[in-house]
């Protein structure tokens, strides 16, 4: 990491059939080996799928799920005088989207079922009604903040 200069946040260009940047940075999530073409189809037979199950629109779902998913606070590690602390910290908006859309892709992969979109699909329309295994990872992620306040003070 250099300590000279920061590194400039790459532009993101909108998915060419639904033209959102989310679904964009979700293709992003699920590649494997660069192969985005196999992760664009992934992503759009999910959208196909939640549009069929739910008879909603997949975009106001898909952003529902990211919404209910991302964090407010996590914890770092910060070592102060030769001991480690867990410094809870406020997440900022871009991070929470990308913790929120990795732990999604992470739950959907080890979800049982028989292909990607399918398991996908279905953690996403978990997420966006409050449950799974992603927004438990979220409460987790509260919690443990919640459990390290006193050693806020330590902030960076």
């Amino acid at each position: 990491m250099s300590r000279r200069n920061t590194s400039q946040k790459r532009i993101i260009v909108p998915d060419p059939i639904y033209k959102s940047r989310l679904v964009s940075i979700l293709i992003v999530r699920l590649l494997k080996n660069g192969k985005k073409a196999l992760a664009q189809r992934i992503i759009y037979n999910t959208l196909e799928i939640i549009q069929e199950r739910t008879s909603s629109d997949p975009l106001n779902l898909l952003e529902k799920a990211v919404r209910n998913v991302t964090p407010l606070v996590e914890v770092k590690a910060r070592r102060v005088g030769g001991s480690t602390y867990q410094v809870p910290i406020e997440v900022k908006a871009y991070r929470g989207t990308n913790l929120a859309l990795r732990w999604i892709a992470r739950y959907a992969k080890e979800r049982s079922g028989k292909n990607m979109a399918l398991k996908l699909a279905n953690e996403l329309i978990d997420a966006s009604n409050e449950s799974g295994s992603s927004i438990r990872k979220r409460e987790e992620t509260h919690r443990m903040a919640e459990a390290n306040k006193a050693f806020a003070h330590y902030r960076y």
